[in-house]
Formats: structure tokens, sequence, C-alpha cells
């Protein structure tokens, strides 16, 4: 048997380090948590997403009474997106998220169905998206959605 070191790279910043487009895609997440319908966990989490062609789209958690009937930000986002501009890849997306104190100090990663959405984009235009969560503290930047799931699953591992 021999073990197998996984690594993963982001990077940690101040919100005013980053290049002025994804500032701006930051602060419409942070926007977006306004839009977030959460009247059980008070939880409100707030996307954006930049397409290929400049144009951004915002999503917000939406929550049911029958909890399995919500959705999270990230995925509002991003089937709208789909949804409205199917040709065009995502390139970066923001998360922010907020609870009854205000912004969170750290950063919020996406659920584990949101990683695999996010996965799937990926595939789909075979290119990284990159994502920034947010919180007042600082910014991870993440390249790839590879770097949080290592060992991910998609279309061609059903093939090979």
């Amino acid at each position: 048997m021999k073990t197998i070191d996984i690594h993963i790279q982001m990077a940690f910043c101040k919100l005013e380090e980053l290049p002025q487009e994804d500032q701006q895609l930051i602060q419409a997440a942070i926007r977006a948590t306004d839009n977030s319908y959460a009247p059980y966990s008070k939880f409100n989490v707030g996307a954006a997403i930049r397409l290929e062609n400049g144009l951004e789209i915002i999503g917000a958690n939406q929550e049911n009474a029958a909890f399995p009937s919500g959705l999270c930000a990230e995925r509002t986002a991003i089937f709208a997106a789909q949804a409205q501009y199917p040709e065009q890849a995502i390139t970066a997306l923001a998360i922010a998220a907020r609870n009854q104190n205000g912004l969170l100090a750290e950063p919020v990663t996406p659920c584990g169905s949101c990683r695999q959405v996010i996965l799937e984009i990926e595939d789909r235009y075979k290119r990284p998206v990159r994502i920034l969560l947010y919180g007042t503290k600082g910014v991870y930047v993440i390249n790839s959605i590879n770097d949080l799931m290592p060992l991910s699953f998609v279309d061609a591992n059903m093939n090979g």
C-alpha cells in the first residue's frame, strides 16, 4: 500500500488586494444576501457569477418549510445563468453570507451539492471557475473547484 498526498492551493487576501472586477463581483454577492429568503435558518447567502461575456448574475438562498425544497445561492445563480445564457461559460463565482449579527468574519464555502454543480460547469465548458469566498477577515481565492473537490465524479468517470 502507498500513501497519496493531495494538495490544494488557494490564496487568502484582503478584499482591496483583489482586482477591481473581483471586488465588484464580491460586492454583488454581498448585496445578493438581501435577496435571500431564510426565515428558518436566518442564514442569508448571496452568490454572484461572472459569465465569459462579462455579464454578472446573482443568486440567493431560498428556504422552504419542507427543507429539502430550498436551494442554495450558488445554484440559484448558476441555474439562472444556464437557463438564460447556456452558451456562456462561467468564469468566476463569489459567495458571501450573513447571519443576524451581520456579514460573517470567516468565508463560507459551498455545500457538497453546490460543489458538484460547479464541477459540472467546469467540465461542461472545459475551463476553471475562479471562486471568491468572502468574509470580513479576508477572501479565499480558489482557481478551480478541483481544489475543493480533488477526488471528484464527472461524466468521464462513467465512461472509463
